[in-house]
C-alpha cells in the first residue's frame, strides 16, 4: 500500500521528502496522482489505438500500436504532472485561475486528442455500417461516371446500334407477317392482302420474293448489328465499365476493416447525422458526452489543484521555494566575491611579474652600455 501511495504521489508531481511530513494532504495528493495516471493510461490506450488502424493490414500494425500508445501515454503522463506541479498555490484566487488558464485549455485540447480514437472504438459498429454505405454510394457513383461518360463517347455509335436494333425487329416483324400472307395466298385465302387462287401463282411468286428481300435484309442488319454490338463491347471493356461492378457484402466488409483513421474519423463525424442532412440529436449528444467526459477527466487534475484550500504542504513548498531563491542569491554573490578576489590576485600578480621584467630588462640594458 505504501508502495502504491508512493507511486501516486509521484504521478501527482509532489515533493515526496516535504508530503511525507503532512498527513493531511496525503489523500488529496493521491486522488490527484491517481487521475493523472489513470488519465496517461486512457491516452496509452487511445494513441495505441489511432496507430493500430494507421498501419491496419500490416503484420507489425500490434508491435507499432503497443510503442506508439506506450510513449503517447508517457508524453500525457509527464505534460499532465507538469501542468498539475506548476500551479502555483501562493497567489491569490484570481492570480491562480489566471495562471492555471492556459494550462486548461491545454489539458482541454489533450482531452479532445485522447477521445476521439477510443470514440472510434465505442463505435465501431456504426462506423463500418456507415463505411460501407459510404463505399457502396462512391461504387454506384463511380459506375455512373463511367457509364455517362461510356454514352458520351460513343454516342453516335450507340444510336446506329439501337437504330439497327429497331430496323431488326421492324423486319422481323415484317417478316413473320408476309409468311402468314405467303401461306394464305398458297391456300387460296381471300382478303385484302390476297387474290384467294389457290395454289402457288404469280401473287404467290412475288409475295415470295418480298419475304426473300426482307429476310436478306434482315440478315445483312444482323451481320452490321453483331458488328457493332461486339466494338461496343470491346470499347466498354476499354473503358473499364464491364469490369466495375458493385461492391459485394464480403468485399464491403474487408474494405471497412482496412478503413484508415481519416475514413473512420469521418464517417464517425456523419454517425450524427440522418441521411436527408438534419441532425441526429440522440447520436449527437451521446458523442458530445463521451468527448466532454475525457476532456473533464484531462481537466480534473487542474481543477482539484485549484479549489483545494491551501494547506501545509504548500506552504511548505513555497517556504522551500523562497529558501532556494535565498540560497540562489547568496550563492551569486558567493560567486562575485569569489571572482573579484580571483580576479585582483591574478591582477597583483601579473603587475608585479611585469615590474620584474621591466627591471630585469633595465639592468641588463645597463650592464651592456658603455661610456666611451
Amino acid at each position: 500500500m505504501k508502495k502504491v501511495t508512493r507511486f501516486f504521489w509521484f504521478c501527482s508531481g509532489a515533493h515526496i521528502g516535504t508530503l511525507k511530513k503532512y498527513p493531511l494532504e496525503h489523500n488529496k495528493y493521491v486522488g490527484i496522482g491517481a487521475t493523472i495516471f489513470f488519465t496517461a493510461l486512457f491516452a496509452s490506450l487511445s494513441g495505441g489505438y489511432a496507430m493500430y488502424f494507421v498501419f491496419a493490414g500490416n503484420h507489425a500494425a500490434w508491435v507499432f500500436a503497443i510503442l506508439f500508445g506506450l510513449l503517447w501515454g508517457t508524453a500525457i503522463f509527464n505534460l499532465d504532472r507538469y501542468i498539475v506541479s506548476s500551479i502555483d498555490k501562493t497567489g491569490t484566487t484570481n492570480q491562480q485561475i489566471l495562471q492555471a488558464s492556459p494550462r486548461i485549455l491545454l489539458a482541454i485540447m489533450i482531452g479532445i486528442v485522447i477521445s476521439r480514437p477510443l470514440e472510434l472504438k465505442i463505435f465501431d459498429k456504426e462506423i463500418r455500417q456507415k463505411l460501407k454505405t459510404a463505399y457502396l454510394k462512391g461504387q454506384h457513383r463511380r459506375i455512373d461516371t463511367l457509364t455517362k461518360t461510356y454514352n458520351d463517347k460513343y454516342a453516335m455509335e450507340l444510336r446506329k446500334s439501337a437504330e439497327l436494333k429497331r430496323e431488326k425487329d421492324s423486319l422481323e416483324n415484317d417478316i413473320n407477317n408476309s409468311r402468314v400472307q405467303l401461306n394464305q395466298e398458297v391456300f387460296g385465302e381471300k382478303n385484302d392482302q390476297t387474290s384467294g387462287i389457290v395454289g402457288y401463282g404469280t401473287y404467290a411468286k412475288q409475295k415470295q420474293q418480298v419475304l426473300q428481300e426482307k429476310e436478306d435484309r434482315l440478315k445483312t442488319v444482323m451481320e452490321d448489328q453483331g458488328k457493332m454490338e461486339d466494338y461496343l463491347s470491346r470499347r466498354k471493356d476499354f473503358e473499364g465499365v464491364t469490369n466495375t461492378r458493385l461492391f459485394t457484402e464480403h468485399q464491403l466488409d474487408s474494405l471497412s476493416n482496412v478503413a484508415g483513421f481519416s475514413d473512420r474519423n469521418w464517417a464517425l463525424g456523419q454517425l450524427s447525422y440522418n441521411e436527408n442532412g438534419t441532425r441526429d440529436l440522440d447520436t449527437f449528444l451521446a458523442e458530445s458526452f463521451i468527448s466532454w467526459l475525457f476532456i473533464l477527466f484531462e481537466c480534473l487534475p487542474v481543477f482539484v489543484k485549484l479549489m483545494s484550500p491551501r494547506g501545509a504542504y504548500d506552504i511548505a513548498v513555497a517556504k522551500i521555494g523562497e529558501a532556494d531563491i535565498h540560497y540562489a542569491e547568496r550563492d551569486k554573490e558567493r560567486h562575485i566575491r569569489v571572482t573579484d578576489e580571483v580576479y585582483d590576485h591574478r591582477l597583483e600578480r601579473d603587475i608585479d611579474k611585469e615590474k620584474k621584467i621591466i627591471s630585469a630588462q633595465s639592468d641588463y640594458d645597463f650592464e651592456r652600455h658603455r661610456y666611451d
